[in-house]
């Protein structure tokens, strides 16, 4: 307990440079926007009480409450995000099909969402902060295209290097972020303190009573004050839940409602400085100063999305939802540090098409929200069966509580798709993509594995005729899918070569619905006699596999291995269509292009090379 107290410091200023940097640089954009997007709002006093306090009441409902007080204890082994809450609702829903089907397929479109939202975030925040520039000088307006394409693109090629040495300057930096958007904030209302009649909830109803559609309209900017939400939950694993309600509540929260109010201030003592009312908190002499803490706090926050992108795919993987991909170990003290290659520069590509393509943080805020409170509503459904099933918490509670917040969710998800013709087309576009690659690749690889199941031969069929066999040294593992019959590969074997080795492994690694399995679980060896073992390994979906590794530690349960000796037999299946396909052609014909293009077995878990011999087979799916 003492040891965590003297962690608690460095867990918050951690938890304050990596986990808020999305939600911390809304104010960048969320109030200008909500007067001036595609449905514009007169800046008059009772439109400016009102949306600030439509801002503040959200920001309490839909962040303070949902997530930081009610989802944060829905912990799967101390981690959260979409996949992890995932697993445990699909755990809870295990003995009914039906609910786990429709509980995985949102949960996974969830997943899909994230994507999506991952492109625009580095956009809009970044675009949004050089923004600032036009400010300075209208001169600078033309380098604000290039200058936001030459910080992008220089973000993503440092991905490889991970974010170690950066993430130390992560704290400091957004803790002078919050300090600054807040003092600017008291400054503005100290001119102005009627805008603090805002936090009375009557303002936010006669704003909706005047003018319900136009308000209606403006809430799908409103709900950009809360884009960034769902990291308080994913990040939970790196900080705990403590730390993030800590920083939260006591530093986060308060700067953030002083510098939206401030901004309402500003407006209500000046209209005009609607053109940005963020930088125009600032005096003079700090613009171009802001403009560089601005910027340094935007990469933050699209750091943290790019990283939890990284985290998703790597997740995605390993629960059997994505096709083996090169992922990188950055750091050889803190697991969660990795690189994933193919989404570093997918999600790159799409960022720099946003940027030249909506060109301005305004346009782009027409894309932004519709993927937010997609993936909230559905969080919203998923907890509620936590709350039935696992906490059992009484209806009398439950049911309110979940109509108020998914109310909420759908009102603001309802206003969001009034932008879909606006951009809100293109994280739907990516989501629906994504959704479809997971989906195909789950459901093609179920085929695979039926079918391989289907042709199997019984191991004790192998087994009764073992000693018929020429015997040669060293161990053999076999990769084998199959519960109990005997791999392809084995089977292979004899048939071309006629011979077994001394020790022949049949080795099986299981991804668990938890994030992580201790070293104590992580191995399960039977012997079948005859020199032949099956042997399981465990991981969580968010362990790195090493089978060398696992394989080593067999010694302790009395199956030394020398790595030298042993040959890793692996079946690359050449996968064609049958007669009666199991899926449509068009999902059949992409389940093939990601087989062929997926990682090979033997780099994915860190098989040596020179160990490796793949065997081929022919299956009809």
């Amino acid at each position: 307990m003492s040891e965590n107290k003297q962690r608690l410091p460095t867990l918050v200023l951690g938890s304050i440079g990596v986990v808020f940097g999305d939600i911390g640089t809304s104010p960048l954009y969320a109030l200008q926007t909500t007067f001036t997007g595609s449905s514009p709002l007169p800046v008059v006093e009772a439109n400016i009480l009102g949306v600030l306090s439509l801002m503040f009441w959200t920001i309490m409902l839909l962040v303070s409450l949902k997530y930081v007080t009610i989802i944060m204890r829905a912990d799967n082994h101390g981690e959260g995000g979409s996949l992890a809450l995932l697993s445990m609702v699909s755990e809870l829903t295990s003995k009914s099909p039906k609910t786990k089907w429709f509980v995985t397929s949102i949960g996974v479109f969830a997943a899909a969402l994230f994507f999506g939202d991952g492109m625009i975030t580095p956009a809009i925040s970044v675009l949004s902060a050089v923004e600032g520039l036009d400010l300075v000088s209208h001169q600078f307006k033309a380098y604000i295209l290039p200058i936001t394409f030459v910080v992008l693109t220089g973000l993503f090629m440092l991905q490889k290097r991970g974010t170690a040495t950066v993430g130390m300057a992560f704290g400091p930096i957004m803790i002078l972020w919050f300090s600054c958007i807040g003092i600017f904030g008291i400054h503005a209302i100290l001119q102005s303190p009627q805008v603090l009649w805002a936090i009375n909830p009557y303002h936010a109803y006669r704003f909706m009573a005047a003018d319900p559609w136009l308000a209606f309209l403006a809430l799908g900017s409103v709900v950009l004050a809360i884009t960034g939400g769902e990291a308080l939950y994913a990040d939970m694993g790196h900080f705990g839940k403590y730390p993030i309600r800590l920083a939260w509540f006591g530093f986060v929260l308060p700067a953030l409602v002083l510098n939206y109010f401030g901004q309402g201030a500003l407006l209500l003592h000046n209209p005009k400085a609607i053109e940005n009312s963020f930088y125009m908190l600032a005096p003079a002499w700090a613009l171009v100063p802001m403009v560089l803490l601005a910027t340094a706090a935007t990469v933050i926050a699209s750091q943290a999305v790019i990283s939890g992108a990284y985290s998703l795919a790597n997740q995605s993987v390993q629960m059997g939802f994505m096709p083996r991909i090169e992922v990188r170990q950055t750091s050889d003290k803190a697991q969660g540090q990795i690189y994933v290659p193919f989404t570093n520069w997918v999600l790159y590509i799409a960022v720099i098409y946003l940027v030249f393509t909506f060109q301005s943080s305004s346009n782009l805020a027409a894309a932004y929200g519709i993927a937010v409170t997609g993936t909230m509503t559905i969080t919203t459904v998923l907890i509620t069966f936590v709350m039935v099933l696992y906490w059992r918490w009484p209806l009398l509670l439950i049911i309110p509580l979940i109509t108020v917040l998914f109310t909420a969710d759908m009102t603001f998800f309802a206003a969001n798709a009034m932008k879909i013709p606006q951009g809100g087309w293109f994280p739907l576009g990516i989501a629906g993509l994504s959704f479809t690659v997971l989906t195909t690749w789950k459901r093609g690889r179920k085929l695979l594995f039926d079918e391989i199941s289907r042709q199997s031969v019984p191991m004790q069929v192998i087994l009764d005729d073992a000693e018929n066999f020429t015997r040669v040294e060293g161990t053999a593992v076999f990769l084998t899918n199959v519960g109990e019959g005997a791999p392809s590969a084995l089977l292979h074997n004899i048939k071309h070569n006629k011979v077994l080795h001394e020790r022949n492994i049949l080795l099986t690694v299981i991804v668990e619905d938890k994030p992580y399995v201790t070293q104590g679980n992580r191995l399960l060896i039977n012997e079948m006699g005859k020199g032949f073992y099956r042997v399981r390994i465990f991981y969580g979906f968010m362990d790195r596999p090493d089978l060398p590794e696992a394989l080593n530690s067999c010694a302790a349960l009395g199956l030394p291995f020398d790595m030298m000796s042993t040959s890793f037999f692996i079946s690359r299946a050449m996968i064609v269509s049958s007669a009666n396909p199991g899926m449509v052609k068009w999902r059949e014909r992409l389940f093939l292009v990601l087989s062929k293009n997926a990682m090979n077995a033997a780099d994915f878990f860190k098989i040596p090379t020179n160990r490796v011999i793949e065997m081929g087979t022919r299956i009809e799916i």
